[in-house]
């Protein structure tokens, strides 16, 4: 894998100004802000198919949006779980309140109370597994949808799993070099924003603008590193076919 080009290789765009810009503007409306998401799997596609340029046009909206909205979809069904995770609890802190003015049921109450408590503090390390799982997988999942760019492909799991295990090195890399990036952004974007907040109004304004840059960015960068990922594994299986 060419890590160096993931960072760089929006710059050999001539229009990436245009390109990142709309992109970033995109994010910010609500329901359109899809086709960012849809955006980040053209750039997937691109570098999966070995395009010189990347970066794709915006003429295709409507594809874009399309895919965005499947993934979305599809991410509301992977969050299920998690949602369920914190419903539980939330049923065994209502009954407690419940019970509470009735002085006779005061231990069950506290009993209840106690019960949800543990049981909180179970799910949420259940909770904190499957997050970790998911961020593990879903760059396989959206290498998957690249490819066939369907709801149903989102959920061939054993495709997923196959897909990183016969593909370990470049997926390991293409993962480790997000988690860096995210962790150092982070870093970047908070410091920016401390330090523009003091500078009323303009500074506000320039705080916004230039992380919704830096995210839009760093979105690009995984989506090309990912593509990476996702060009070696077809070789490989080529490859292994032939």
């Amino acid at each position: 894998m060419n890590i160096g080009k993931s960072f760089s290789f929006v710059f050999d765009d001539k229009n990436w100004l245009s390109k990142l810009g709309l992109g970033a503007l995109i994010t910010l409306i609500p329901i359109l802000n899809f086709s960012w998401t849809g955006y980040m799997v053209g750039i997937i596609r691109n570098v999966m198919n070995g395009s010189p340029e990347p970066l794709p046009t915006w003429d295709d909206l409507g594809k874009k949006f399309m895919d965005g909205l499947l993934l979305t979809v599809a991410g509301l069904v992977y969050a299920l779980p998690a949602i369920v995770v914190f419903c539980l609890p939330l049923s065994f802190m209502i009954v407690p309140a419940i019970l509470s003015g009735n002085s006779d049921l005061d231990d069950i109450a506290t009993a209840v109370a106690g019960m949800g408590s543990a049981l909180f503090v179970c799910l949420l390390c259940v909770f904190i597994v499957y997050i970790l799982a998911l961020s593990v997988i879903y760059p396989a999942i959206l290498v998957i949808f690249a490819r066939e760019g369907t709801l149903a492909s989102c959920f061939k799991f054993r495709e997923v799993f196959s897909l990183i295990s016969q593909n370990s090195s470049p997926f390991i890399t293409a993962w480790a070099v997000n988690i860096g990036l995210s962790f150092a952004i982070s870093i970047v974007v908070g410091v920016v924003q401390t330090v523009l907040n003091f500078i009323l109004c303009l500074g506000q304004i320039a705080a916004t603008v230039i992380t919704f840059g830096v995210i839009v960015y760093a979105t690009a960068v995984y989506a090309h590193l990912f593509g990476q990922f996702g060009n070696a594994a077809g070789q490989n299986a080529s490859i292994t076919t032939t």
